[in-house]
């Protein structure tokens, strides 16, 4: 199984009082997406299933694949790793499966699944982590 895990790129910050779910990607964001979106849809088996959280941010980098997708609320910026993983079935999943998520859920995904102490791996706005 190959699990594919895109951070979401440059957003808006949040307005004190705003909504976290609502933030829009930045001009700069959008470019980001656009950019990892065209290497992905190279790379990318037609088959792989698509996840996304919620948030509008992970919608509108997802968009920029072109692909269709499915949103589930176990990507929220407050999921767990035992849920993404669930989600996606892994390791026993048939072929490849790309979550667009948050920070901190998808560093904690792979520090888990990579076996690290710290807790969290770094993952940077709009970067890609393939594991298979």
């Amino acid at each position: 199984m190959d699990l594919i895990l895109w951070r979401h790129a440059e957003a808006v910050d949040v307005a004190p009082g705003g909504d976290d779910m609502a933030r829009l990607l930045t001009p700069r964001g959008d470019k980001q997406a656009k950019r990892m979106a065209a290497w992905l849809d190279r790379q990318l088996p037609h088959s792989t299933r698509v996840w996304a959280s919620p948030a509008l941010r992970t919608e509108q980098t997802a968009l920029a694949l072109g692909r269709k997708f499915k949103n589930h609320a176990a990507l929220a910026p407050d999921g767990s790793v035992g849920a993404l993983l669930e989600l996606v079935q892994w390791p026993h999943a048939k072929g490849g499966v790309l979550v667009v998520g948050h920070q901190p859920l998808l560093g904690q995904t792979l520090s888990t699944l990579l076996g690290m102490q710290a807790g969290e791996c770094a993952v940077k706005k709009g970067a890609v982590w393939w594991l298979r």
